[in-house]
């Protein structure tokens, strides 16, 4: 491009490459004197796997392999891999653990995808716990008497936002699928943690002080996170025994006892007597919640198969796009200090998310041209327009084929980051990427039973229509909001090679898209790659890791035409490499690790 960028360039990046060590620095990793202390009584192959971390170094294994945002979970996973449980078991109860000590993120109260990599039949299954619209729903349901849109968190906190969860009925299913171990054990750890006690961490400590007004709003929720008038901090001990008590009854009766009864009736109450934005939840919607099954999304990815869970979740399309055109340039040979690659892949996301904006939705609901999406003709013809030598002034959704025609206006609904991703391999070569969350952290902010309700339903446009042309992405009774949640398993000639997803609102594609990148074109490990510094662009803007190495291209993006910010990218990458052996990533921005044996 330019002679003095190409200088600049050279001259900061000489030195090649960051080693995992210089990158997990420059992202400030959770691993100090506090979350030390929050974790005194892990195991001493659990306090290695932290180190490994801090340090910048994967965690290796040879039979199995769990990574998860908190150590308390990961180790609840560790003891049923251990013991010859499967995959699932151990989701079953890693997941049980989160909801207890990293209940902001995650929980019965909310959804999830989930990946399922089988070794015996070779086979890709995912399934859809994904959160429902109330059947009493309405399109003007986040929308004010004049049908204008209402302010994000005025529709969050409280009753409105809050969907049918999956979550509960997602564990059952994959224990009865996959399960080896018995299904009331797997939730022993999470209900002694919850009775005896668990130290509060750092990373939650901090989330409820800073959110301490909506928190506040409601008796229960204050109660339980400001128990002695002030906000739990780092290093408390927290006991939550109606979680417990949920947790006894879930493993005595199964998911059912939490869609009917008295844990569904109160759950029902609670929404529908939320002070001052009351939702329309029903038991009949709790009885009526079904998992599905969907099918696959795969692309081919420089010699493998990337796939992931296909609508309502916008994540494997839309990495599979950014993937599909960015297989036509080479960026192995430009590297991950060229602000080239940084180019191909901010635009090759823009190209993608204008698509997603358009066409992804419910597939129960709105036709999803799923195929046209992915196709690699299709791709191709998009790949071109990245082809210059500057920032596309402007990007539109394209044109892909369709099994039927239909019209969409587009959507922006907005996402925020929170999540939560597990990633699992087991000793018979299963493998489980799964992403949970109660959307927006804290959720509904309304706390039943122990656990926190989501606000999944704000995930939906606010709006229904554009210019008279109806949003794919609109509020239905039953219908399923739109996700960016990306689940991920990688394949090579069938075999699972890298297991991976991440919290993240709508960046959460740009975040798993990068660390496919880093570890297939760069010859990154798996630690490395969850590591470095992101730079995401979705809509235009090129949003930089703040603090990191990456703002050092803010001058030369910049020059491409680019608007560049620096801001807080926290992503909670969770990855699995296998191969000869298995390698372990856990994103230093989280409390999370890498465990196996």
């Amino acid at each position: 491009m330019w002679t003095w960028l190409i200088a600049f360039l050279i001259a900061f990046f000489v030195s090649g490459a960051a080693t995992a060590q210089q990158e997990a620095d420059t992202v400030a990793p959770e691993a100090g004197s506090d979350a030390a202390a929050a974790f005194a009584g892990l195991s001493a192959d659990a306090r290695a796997a932290m180190m490994a971390k801090q340090a910048g170094r994967p965690t290796e294994a040879g039979e199995w392999m769990v990574a998860a945002a908190n150590p308390l979970a990961v180790e609840a996973g560790a003891r049923v891999l251990r013991a010859g449980g499967s995959a699932a078991d151990a989701m079953v109860a890693v997941q049980a653990v989160l909801g207890l000590v990293e209940p902001q993120s995650s929980g019965l109260g909310g959804g999830a995808f989930l990946v399922w990599y089988d070794a015996e039949s070779s086979a890709i299954t995912t399934l859809d716990g994904r959160e429902t619209a109330p059947l009493a729903a309405t399109p003007r349901l986040f929308q004010t008497a004049q049908g204008e849109p209402l302010k994000f968190f005025d529709a969050v906190v409280g009753g409105r936002s809050v969907g049918t969860p999956g979550t509960p009925m997602l564990m059952e299913e994959a224990h009865r699928r996959w399960g080896r171990a018995n299904w009331a054990g797997l939730f022993d750890d999470a209900i002694a943690l919850a009775e005896d006690g668990f130290t509060v961490s750092p990373r939650l400590a901090d989330l409820v002080a800073g959110d301490a007004k909506r928190l506040r709003r409601f008796p229960a929720t204050e109660a339980y996170f400001f128990p002695d008038g002030g906000p739990i901090a780092a290093g408390d001990r927290l006991t939550n025994r109606p979680y417990a008590a949920t947790l006894r009854q879930i493993a005595g009766d199964g998911a059912r006892a939490f869609y009917a009864g008295a844990v569904a009736e109160e759950i029902v109450a609670k929404v529908r007597g939320a002070g001052g934005n009351p939702g329309v939840l029903s038991t009949v919607d709790l009885a009526l919640y079904r998992v599905k099954e969907r099918p696959p999304v795969c692309v081919a990815y420089r010699g493998h198969d990337v796939c992931g869970m296909g609508p309502p979740s916008s994540g494997a399309l839309t990495v599979g796009q950014i993937l599909g055109m960015l297989a036509h340039y080479d960026l192995a040979g430009l590297g991950p200090q060229s602000a080239e690659s940084w180019r191909l892949i901010g635009d090759a996301s823009r190209l993608a998310f204008a698509d997603r904006g358009r066409y992804m939705a419910d597939a129960d609901f709105v036709p999803v041209p799923a195929e046209g999406l992915v196709d690699p003709a299709y791709l191709a013809e998009r790949a071109e327009l990245l082809s210059g030598d500057d920032a596309l002034p402007q990007v539109s959704p394209g044109a892909p084929q369709w099994d039927h025609a239909f019209l969409w206006a587009d959507d922006m609904s907005i996402e925020l980051p929170s999540t939560s991703h597990i990633s699992i391999v087991d000793a018979q070569g299963n493998a489980l990427s799964m992403t949970t969350t109660i959307e927006n952290a804290f959720g509904s902010r309304l706390f039943v039973r122990g656990f926190l309700l989501n606000n999944e339903l704000t995930d939906f446009s606010f709006r229904t229509h554009a210019d008279g042309v109806p949003i794919a992405n609109r509020v239905e009774p039953g219908k399923r909001p739109r996700s960016s949640m990306s689940p991920t398993i990688v394949l090579k000639d069938g075999q699972p090679v890298l297991v991976i997803g991440s919290p993240g609102g709508s960046r959460i594609i740009g975040y798993v898209a990068q660390a496919i990148i880093a570890h297939l074109d760069w010859g990154m490990d798996v630690q490395q790659a969850v590591a470095m510094p992101h730079l995401v662009n979705r809509f235009g803007s090129y949003d930089l890791e703040e603090g990191t190495r990456a703002t050092e291209l803010s001058q030369a993006l910049a020059a491409y035409g680019y608007e560049v910010g620096a801001r807080d990218l926290n992503s909670g990458l969770h990855a699995i490499a296998v191969g000869q052996t298995l390698q372990g990533g856990a994103d230093p921005r989280r409390e999370g690790i890498a465990l196996g044996q």
